[in-house]
């Protein structure tokens, strides 16, 4: 992982440019990827996919001497810049310099412009000392870039199971000149995968690996695929932010009843991590608005927040290698806990009438007035009765053992009755 790190982190990897393709030929060679192209002549729902664009020269020069070299930091020159050549005073200059406002001597990211490629402008973003320390006068600015027709691309990697359902797991690839903020979700997953490959028995469910520059990537990747290929896609979740030293945080999908996520829940309170959770959007919130658009439940995974987001301190150096492997140990856990056990699939639709002679699948509460106090395993059998009917996808056994706190064999027993009366399937 930190090998990937380091390869690939000093490219300038926006949506479209040389160093995006350099990015996915060199993943190509560690996995089998598929590569999915999208040409820039071809919208969609209003996304425009921005010129391919890459940084030849880009200098400020005061006196004749360059006083800032905008290629030595794929964040030093903002995201695709026009170019320009001209002589500005400092107060002209200084309306096209950006700087972080929470480090002086950092240097922030500016993305705006890939995602609103017909509104753009040229400018550096500097550390703030360089922005203050401007001296009175006219500067010479230079900003040579080379642009062409964009083509975005996307990476998948399938591992079939043995059935349609399919979970997916998602990272980005953009994020030019940082190493945090989505290369590290690439190298987890790639990892996670390399692990899943050498699994050796086969799995219940089929595991997909989406790797796309942010959000536009993946509405691409999710608008063009067809139908009957995106209704396989059970759920998933975003992996981002994953070397950070900060704790990790399990950001549930709208719905919060996904398999994967209930199963990263169990799996960071068994581990002890630490770690929090929250709903949907509590703290970030990237390509899981995107993927649940196209009613596919999108968790994350991620260590956000952390100091250096969307700055040049986002390095390499600041990567923790124990936490990557942390991260990639709790998802290989969370998948060994959705392959054990049966599924249960639902077969009706409202609610049964448990009680009816048909069914006798009815866990009698109990009424306190009379003295009928339930027991603990009745309580929770209840709780399961309950919970059965507000099934909307595909279960795990062993979850939803998890959720009612109840043995995998008492759950198994008792959902048995159940695919015997032929409401629900196990499979």
């Amino acid at each position: 992982m930190m090998t990937l790190l380091r390869d690939l982190t000093p490219l300038n990897r926006v949506i479209c440019s040389r160093d995006m393709d350099v990015t996915v030929a060199y993943l190509k060679e560690r996995l089998p990827f598929q590569e999915h192209t999208y040409p820039a002549d071809v919208p969609y729902n209003g996304w425009v996919i921005p010129p391919s664009w890459d940084v030849r020269r880009a200098q400020i020069i005061h006196r004749g001497r360059v006083i800032y070299d905008g290629r030595h930091h794929p964040l030093a020159v903002i995201s695709l810049s026009t170019s320009f050549e001209g002589t500005v005073d400092r107060e002209e200059l200084r309306r096209h310099l950006h700087y972080d406002h929470r480090y002086p001597d950092a240097i922030p990211f500016h993305f705006r412009q890939l995602f609103r490629s017909w509104q753009r402008d040229w400018g550096f973003c500097v550390p703030q000392t360089f922005y203050d320390e401007l001296a009175e006068g006219d500067y010479e600015v230079i900003i040579e870039t080379e642009e062409g027709a964009g083509t975005l691309k996307a990476l998948t990697l399938d591992l079939p199971g043995r059935t349609s359902d399919t979970v997916v797991f998602g990272a980005n690839l953009d994020h030019p000149g940082v190493a945090n903020d989505g290369l590290s979700g690439v190298a987890v997953g790639i990892a996670l995968f390399e692990a899943l490959i050498r699994r050796r028995e086969p799995a219940r469910f089929g595991y997909r690996l989406v790797l796309a520059p942010g959000i536009m990537g993946n509405e691409y990747y999710l608008g063009h695929l067809p139908r009957e290929q995106r209704e396989c896609l059970l759920e998933g979740v975003m992996l981002e932010m994953l070397g950070s030293s900060t704790e990790l945080t399990l950001q549930f999908s709208r719905g919060q009843q996904s398999n994967l996520e209930l199963a990263l829940a169990a799996v960071l309170e068994r581990r002890d991590c630490r770690h929090r959770t929250g709903a949907f959007a509590r703290w970030l919130i990237n390509d899981e608005y995107i993927w649940e658009a196209y009613g596919i439940p999108m968790a994350s995974l991620s260590r956000y927040p952390y100091p250096e987001y969307h700055c040049d301190r986002d390095s390499v150096e600041r990567i923790r290698p124990e936490r990557l492997e942390e991260a990639v140990a709790v998802l290989q856990e969370a998948v060994e806990l959705l392959e054990s056990g049966a599924v249960v699939r639902k077969r009706f639709t409202g609610n049964i009438c448990l009680s009816h002679p048909d069914y006798d699948l009815y866990v009698d509460p109990g009424q306190v007035a009379f003295g009928d106090v339930p027991d603990e395993r009745r309580r929770k059998l209840r709780q399961l009765m309950e919970l059965v009917p507000t099934l909307t996808r595909p279960t795990g056994v062993a979850l939803l053992a998890e959720r009612v706190g109840l043995p995998v064999s008492t759950v198994e027993e008792y959902l048995g009755e159940w695919a015997r009366r032929g409401l629900v399937e196990l499979s």
